[in-house]
């Protein structure tokens, strides 16, 4: 059950501990995604539009089974998305030299 804060310094206690916590999945998430280029033939793999939009669609639905903000969500992931295939580009690039 989510704590009821009494103020604002405790609503932004809350949010430091969640912000803290997503800042690990997200180190974990970049770590798999950079294994993620050793498999991949080329940039277009890596790029994966359809796997992109499979992504989407799954953590929009797990949105809203959660009562969160769909399309936050999505704009959320679209932008993590993005910034880890550019990262994924760059190793994948590393890999074929």
């Amino acid at each position: 059950m989510m704590k009821i804060c009494d103020n604002l310094d405790e609503v932004r206690q809350e949010i430091d501990g969640i912000d803290a916590q997503i800042i690990a999945l997200i180190a974990a998430r970049e770590k798999f995604v950079l294994q993620a280029a050793k498999f991949k033939k080329d940039t277009d793999a890596v790029k994966a539009p359809n796997r992109v939009e499979q992504v989407i669609a799954k953590v929009k639905a797990k949105a809203l089974d959660l009562e969160a903000n769909p399309d936050v969500v999505e704009v959320v992931y679209r932008t993590m998305i993005d910034a880890f295939i550019q990262q994924e580009l760059l190793a994948h690039k590393a890999l074929k030299k």
